[in-house]
Formats: C-alpha cells, sequence, structure tokens
C-alpha cells in the first residue's frame, strides 16, 4: 500500500478541489492554519514556496497567542479579525486538538475553513455552514496525502495561479531519479540513527524527512537546521572516551540547496568536513528541481523511497503506525 502511494502521489495534483458554501469563502490576507502531524504538512510547504503569505501554522490545542504562539483561548494582539481565516486541517477529521482550535475559533467569531476526509471536523463544519473541502479519502496516511491537502489549502486560499502551477506536478516530478536514490541511499542508513540538517528556510522539508523515517521507516530520527546548530549541537560530537562513539551510531544528512544563502552554503561544507575528520557519517543530498515547487517535493519523494526500502531491510511495516493508535486509545480512556 505505501508503495502504491509514493507511486501515484503525482496524480493527487490533479485533484481540483472544491469549496462547500463558497460563498461565505471570503479573501483573506492573513491565515492561521491549525493541524497535526501530517496534516499540517502543507502549510508548512507552502511557507518555503511562498515565504511573503502571512501563514502561521498552529500544532496544538487552542489557537496561537501574541507572544510564542502556544496554545491559548485568542488570536496575536492587535490582528484584525476581518482579515483573518483560521483553516482546520485534519485528514481524519478526529484530531482532538484541531477540533478544539475549530471550535475556538467559532466561540470568538473568527471566520473559519475545514479540509478533511470526513469525520467530526467535516461534520461540524456542514452543520455550522463552514466553508470546508472534502479531499479523496483513498485509504492512505495522513502523511502520503500532502498533494491533495497542498492544493485544498490553496484553493482556500483562493490562489488560482498557484493551483494551476501545482497542477502541472503530476508530470513534472522525478520519480525515477527520486526512488533509484532511497533505494540507494537506503542501505547506508541502515544500523544508524538519520539526523537531517537543512537551512532554516527549509526547515519544513528536513522536518519532513523526519517524519518519514519515524513513521515509514519505524526508526528514531532528528532534524536541526543551520545556523543555529552550529552555536550548539555540533559541540555534541567532539566528547572524549566512550563520548566520542555516541556520534559515530549516527548518520547525518545535510540537505543542500543552490538556493540559500552562500554564507550558510559555506557553514555546510566546513561543518561536513569537520564531521568527517572525526569519523562520523555524512551524506550531502541536494535539492534539485526545475522550479522552487518541483525543487521541495523531489527531495519529499526522495525521502519517501528512502524511508520506504528502510522499513524493508529492517523488515518493518511501512504502512501503518500501530504505536500513534496505541497512544490515542490510551489518552480517551
Amino acid at each position: 500500500m505505501m508503495r502504491d502511494a509514493i507511486k501515484n502521489f503525482p496524480k493527487q495534483f490533479e485533484y481540483e478541489p472544491e469549496v462547500v458554501n463558497s460563498k461565505r469563502l471570503k479573501k483573506f490576507s492573513r491565515f492561521v492554519v491549525v493541524g497535526m502531524g501530517g496534516s499540517h504538512l502543507a502549510a508548512d510547504v507552502l511557507k518555503i514556496w511562498r515565504p511573503e503569505a502571512d501563514i502561521i501554522v498552529h500544532s496544538d490545542y487552542g489557537l496561537p497567542s501574541c507572544d510564542d504562539r502556544s496554545a491559548v483561548r485568542g488570536l496575536p494582539a492587535g490582528i484584525d479579525k476581518k482579515k483573518t481565516l483560521v483553516i482546520a486541517s485534519s485528514y481524519s477529521g478526529n484530531t482532538e486538538e484541531t477540533l478544539d482550535s475549530f471550535a475556538m475559533a467559532g466561540e470568538q467569531g473568527i471566520a473559519r475553513a475545514a479540509i478533511a476526509t470526513g469525520g467530526e471536523l467535516l461534520n461540524r463544519a456542514k452543520a455550522a455552514g463552514v466553508p470546508h473541502i472534502q479531499v479523496p479519502a483513498t485509504g492512505i496516511q495522513p502523511r502520503s496525502a500532502l498533494g491533495f491537502m497542498f492544493k485544498a489549502l490553496l484553493k482556500l486560499f483562493k490562489d488560482e495561479a498557484s493551483l494551476a502551477e501545482t497542477t502541472r506536478l503530476s508530470k513534472t516530478l522525478a520519480m525515477g531519479a527520486a526512488e533509484l536514490f532511497g533505494k540507494g541511499f537506503a542501505p547506508k542508513l541502515k544500523g544508524f540513527i538519520p539526523v537531517v540538517y537543512a537551512s532554516l528556510r527549509n526547515q519544513a522539508i528536513a522536518a519532513n524527512w523526519k517524519i518519514k523515517f519515524n513513521e515509514t521507516g519505524k526508526v528514531p530520527a532528528f532534524y536541526n537546521v543551520f545556523s543555529e546548530l552550529n552555536h550548539n549541537e555540533m559541540t555534541g560530537v567532539d566528547g572524549q572516551g566512550a563520548a566520542a562513539e555516541l556520534g559515530k551510531r549516527l548518520y547525518y544528512i545535510f540537505l543542500s540547496d543552490p538556493a540559500d544563502d552562500r554564507r550558510i552554503q559555506k557553514r555546510m561544507e566546513v561543518m561536513a568536513k569537520l564531521y568527517q575528520d572525526r569519523g562520523l557519517r555524512v551524506e550531502r543530498v541536494v535539492l534539485a528541481g526545475a522550479s522552487s515547487l518541483e525543487t521541495i517535493f523531489n527531495s519529499l519523494l526522495a525521502a519517501d523511497w528512502t524511508a520506504f526500502y528502510l522499513a524493508e531491510l529492517y523488515g518493518s511495516d511501512p504502512e501503518q503506525v500501530p504505536l500513534v493508535e496505541e497512544f490515542k486509545k490510551l489518552i480517551a480512556r
């Protein structure tokens, strides 16, 4: 199933989302996208592609505050509610935190919209007459539905030009190269814990790689960004004695983007050499594509295939996430 989900991923960009209650959807200048796990990945990617867009991604209960954007019952001070749309994004439609945010926005009279395959979120959106999009329920995992969720988000943004550009990805993504890369890279990672590094502007890509390793590969994985990690994390590999061996259990993946600031690129080059000089494993993965959007999704496909083949090497199920389901049952008691 997971193999098919990855292979068929480009077809998701052929999807034409429809907004129910579209007459109630106005044009907004600020967006608060609330969602957990795979349900906020679309907003994360959109922030890379369109950094000028005024988007807050909130992954918690409640709504963001004016200071740390943590979960509180209110929007940042000074925000004009007339210009702000809260978009509740939950692939299943039953995510506890997202339902809480959706209810809170309604209590405060803030404009709302919803994206889901079904579940309680769509039930509430329908009952309240809220604009919503029901994305296809194809049986895939939320992390595999990024194309559907991405196009749905753009539709709620009323960004028709970006929707048209996104549709072209159905024919232009480097599927063969991504699978070939993943199949070749996965054996190198067996027996090690992946640590993904990227620039701050590409933080969402690094986070996506980590998520793929966790959910599909069923392995621990971590990520960090330049140049913050140069001020703290990298010193963790400079221990002596037994501590010096700990870093050798990690495999460092540098997501190198030619579009990054030249100073960030230099930091990556220097740090990679320092790590290699200490006997640490480092892989430089160059982000590539004919456009910035292609570059993002080509990299995410490479992550998909790498995690898939890594799961195969370990004999793990790349599809299901039983620990997540067990956890949900326990907190529902």
